[in-house]
């Protein structure tokens, strides 16, 4: 579901309590993680943790680099992983260490879609998070989008 929220605290705070406290917890977890130079911003309707434009003015859209996000979904809440996204060896390493938790595993190609807080597994969020330093999310989001021209 888009929000229009202009603010961080804005966008959660319009979430029902359940969400607000789930998304609160994982937002926690990433911003306790983020490799410096990624800031977080509202984007697409959702939080966004990104590469600033003044880092990495080059991107398809124009826009910054998405790194994660976090979200409310009608059905669900997601959180964004773009390090699963660019790297296989990275979406290969994150299912295998997904699924030694035992938690269900709902993931897409960079999106995992959680009911609740304890579905989701937040030190193997966290440690993804923590995972790729700028200039190597850039490196391979570029070398990604090579592929699909």
């Amino acid at each position: 579901m888009h929000s229009d929220a202009a603010t961080v605290d804005a966008y959660l705070a319009s979430l029902p309590a359940d969400r607000r406290v789930a998304l609160s917890e994982v937002r926690a977890a990433i911003l306790r993680h983020l490799p410096k130079g990624y800031e977080e911003a509202m984007g697409h309707g959702m939080i966004e943790y990104r590469v600033p434009l003044a880092v990495y003015p080059d991107t398809y859209n124009k826009q910054p680099l998405q790194y994660a996000a976090l979200a409310s979904q009608k059905n669900y809440m997601a959180l964004y992983l773009n390090t699963i996204y660019v790297s296989q060896a990275s979406a290969e390493a994150f299912e295998r260490a997904y699924r030694a938790t035992g938690k269900q595993y709902d993931v897409g190609k960079s999106c995992v879609r959680f009911r609740r807080l304890e579905d989701l597994p937040l030190d193997l969020i966290g440690k993804t998070v923590k995972s790729m330093p700028v200039r190597s999310f850039v490196t391979l989001a570029k070398a990604a989008q090579a592929r699909k021209q």
